[in-house]
């Protein structure tokens, strides 16, 4: 039997919503939804039409609670780990629609989209301390290398909850928008998205997350740069900007 409250993906235009979909349970995330995430995931891979991703979750309170609590201690493994991996790793542009606050593991899934746009009034909340949670070394890399070390030590190591304006501060956030101008701002990111070349954004996406994990591969980039000089695309895109 089906769920039919486990993640929806939709794709239509080059553009696939990838939607958390328990509004009344807070947008939780069950140990079942792991391979149906993954299985999305495989299918953006498919489908070279794609080219950005949208994770949102339904109704206007909360993006998502995180994992389940009753399945911490007996269904949290690397599972979850995994699937956030992939998620981060995905060829494409993702910018988390973060349709209210954001607490617990969900807060990693955000951190590993390309771009947070966040509604006032919303807050972020890692309780992993006070529940005993020691943090998975994925999670803890992301937190580092987006955010840095002082906003990740006040989230992780005191468990407190940070309210809109610091989530913008602390770079959690790259826009804060009343809830009117949500949707227009998320649109605005996917159509400058769509303008720019879907290969070149794939390998730059790639370098610069290796680079803020410190894997840099000068070599590789200078090969991506001078294979991007000779593309048929780069020629194209550079006469219709002469014709203006």
């Amino acid at each position: 039997m089906i769920d039919a409250s486990t993640p929806k993906l939709d794709i239509a235009d080059g553009v696939a919503t990838l939607r958390l979909d328990r509004p009344e349970e807070h947008n939780r995330i069950d140990p079942e939804d792991l391979p149906v995430l993954m299985g999305h995931f495989e299918r953006l891979l498919a489908e070279p039409s794609v080219r950005v991703l949208i994770v949102t979750g339904s109704g206007e309170k909360t993006f998502s609670s995180g994992y389940t609590i009753h399945a911490i201690r007996d269904h949290l493994d690397d599972r979850l780990e995994k699937m956030l991996d992939t998620l981060e790793a995905l060829p494409l542009p993702v910018i988390c629609a973060l349709n209210g606050s954001v607490y617990g593991g969900a807060v990693d899934l955000a951190l590993c989209c390309d771009f947070r746009i966040g509604v006032k009034g919303s807050r972020v909340f890692m309780p992993a301390a006070q529940l005993g949670v020691h943090y998975y070394p994925g999670g803890i890399r992301r937190y580092i290398t987006r955010l840095g070390l002082n906003a990740a030590k006040k989230l992780f190591l005191t468990a407190q909850a940070i309210g809109d304006e610091e989530m913008l501060r602390i770079g959690f956030l790259n826009e804060l928008v009343d809830r009117a101008q949500f949707d227009a701002t998320v649109q605005t990111y996917v159509k400058a998205i769509l303008a720019c070349e879907p290969n070149v954004v794939a390998s730059m996406k790639q370098f610069l997350n290796q680079t803020a994990d410190g894997a840099i591969d000068l070599a590789a980039q200078r090969a991506a740069f001078m294979q991007s000089l000779r593309s048929d695309e780069l020629a194209r895109r550079l006469q219709s900007v002469a014709k203006g």
